[in-house]
């Protein structure tokens, strides 16, 4: 606070150490799959498969149609589900429900209640989603699917079969979803707010992978970059975009800051001349020309109409976006489902000498970087992730900050719009398991309110 018991500086610090990357040295590359998915038990999808793509480049391995096919259909039924658990489990109480609804009932079991045909609906379509995870991965939590260079087996007709009936249920529940949120969600005067206010609005580069026609693809393709304004920054290979970023760290936190090594670090400011961006499902919505499939791209359409901008800065829009997303991820999944090499029984490429290699792909929460070396017996000698969380933590922690400031007042922090703090950052969905790599993935939250004098004037625990 300042001397006037305004806000002065708000950070969220995330105090966890880091370890998966310096455990992982010394264990065999082929490993590397089923050790990283373990950093975190929501996105072990992403792990898997960004590692097994970074062991794709280690041995210079082309992987075979169907095996590619295998991977990008299971991935795309995570995306699905992981943005539907966020909708409606983690993020529904800041959605569905009224504003000043009782803490209490300020969580899943309240939206559910608010909205009992819905909530069935989502429990059971997203566990056709998970039955998609098992019967391609093996495993619907911690998958053992993919190799270096391909996947582990060839998917039967009869599975291809089962697959392609959950796919059409997640396209019918996304169409629901859309429908839900224009006729209960948009409408709502305190959900305007968070979308149009300018307090809310964090202009900020954006980064994210598209396909060959400018469409976000969560699995593979060129990474894209773009400003504040709009104008591209980079279009390129994915994995030759770690030269354009560097990490800031600070004494207070275990997570770094990454940001754009020609803008350079001018501290936490937002705007087009600081270098932080961010990732995530408006950062992929915003460097995108279009969308890949028919319903998402109509959704598209509406979401940039209501803003009347482009790129949009609107934080709360990260959960729109992510609506967007989930449609193009069930649309994907059902034509992936439909494809005649999905079945193709050459499910393994040829493998190179190790080496060194990057895997770039999308996680839920935004570009997910894993970077490795291996020595001549295919052991790892070095490793680096940038994952999602890491990428917005310094877009976070100003987001934190806009909100924070309309909650303390001379002083006093108002206990009915703290829940807006948690607003902040709930939106960009973030894994702070990732972000920093540490075991048990708990984040339990505490407010800290000091003096100039750095004294500690309040503790909130929630």
């Amino acid at each position: 606070l300042d001397d006037q018991g305004g806000l002065k500086v708000a950070v969220l610090e995330i105090p966890e150490l880091r370890g998966f990357e310096r455990f992982c040295r010394g264990r065999r590359g082929e490993e590397m799959p089923q050790i990283t998915e373990r950093i975190c038990g929501v996105c072990p999808e992403a792990h898997h498969l960004a590692s097994a793509k970074a062991l794709d480049a280690c041995y210079g391995a082309e992987v075979p149609e169907p095996a590619r096919l295998q991977r990008e259909l299971f991935y795309n039924a995570y995306i699905f589900s992981d943005h539907l658990l966020h909708l409606v489990f983690l993020g529904g109480p800041d959605l569905f429900l009224p504003e000043d609804t009782p803490k209490a009932q300020r969580n899943v079991l309240g939206v559910l209640q608010a909205h009992p045909e819905l909530g069935k609906e989502v429990v059971r379509v997203r566990a056709r989603a998970q039955k998609i995870l098992d019967l391609i991965g093996g495993k619907a939590i911690h998958p053992v699917f993919a190799l270096p260079g391909g996947v582990a087996q060839p998917l039967s007709e009869e599975d291809r079969e089962e697959v392609r009936g959950h796919a059409q249920a997640m396209v019918g529940l996304a169409e629901k979803m859309v429908t839900f949120f224009h006729e209960q969600v948009l409408p709502d005067p305190g959900i305007q707010s968070l979308l149009l206010s300018e307090e809310c609005r964090l202009p900020t580069h954006y980064m994210g992978l598209v396909d060959e026609e400018g469409a976000p693809n969560f699995y593979h393709g060129a990474l894209r970059i773009v400003s504040a304004k709009g104008d591209e920054i980079y279009h390129g290979p994915a994995g030759e975009a770690l030269s354009l970023i560097e990490e800031h760290t600070e004494p207070w936190t275990y997570v770094k800051f990454p940001y754009l090594k020609e803008l350079g670090w001018k501290g936490f400011s937002a705007g087009e001349d600081s270098g932080i961006y961010r990732v995530g499902p408006l950062a992929r919505i915003n460097v995108a020309e279009r969308m890949a499939t028919p319903l998402a791209q109509e959704e598209l359409e509406r979401f940039f109409d209501h803003f009347g901008e482009r790129p949009v800065h609107a934080t709360f829009a990260y959960h729109w976006a992510r609506l967007i997303e989930m449609v193009q991820a069930a649309e994907d999944a059902a034509r992936l489902s439909q494809e005649d090499a999905l079945t193709g029984t050459e499910v393994r490429g040829k493998l190179g000498g190790p080496g060194e290699g990057i895997g770039v792909i999308e996680a839920a929460r935004g570009t997910l970087f894993h970077h490795y070396r291996l020595d001549e017996q295919g052991l790892v000698e070095w490793v680096n992730l940038i994952v999602a969380t890491t990428h917005n933590a310094a877009g976070i922690g100003l987001s934190v900050k806009q909100m924070a400031e309309r909650v303390v007042r001379e002083g006093e922090l108002d206990e009915r719009l703290l829940n807006r703090v948690e607003m902040a950052f709930r939106a960009y969905d973030p894994c702070l398991a990732c972000a920093t790599h540490f075991l048990p993935g708990e984040t339990p939250l505490v407010v800290e309110i000091y003096g100039t004098d750095g004294k500690l004037l309040r503790r909130v625990v929630r």
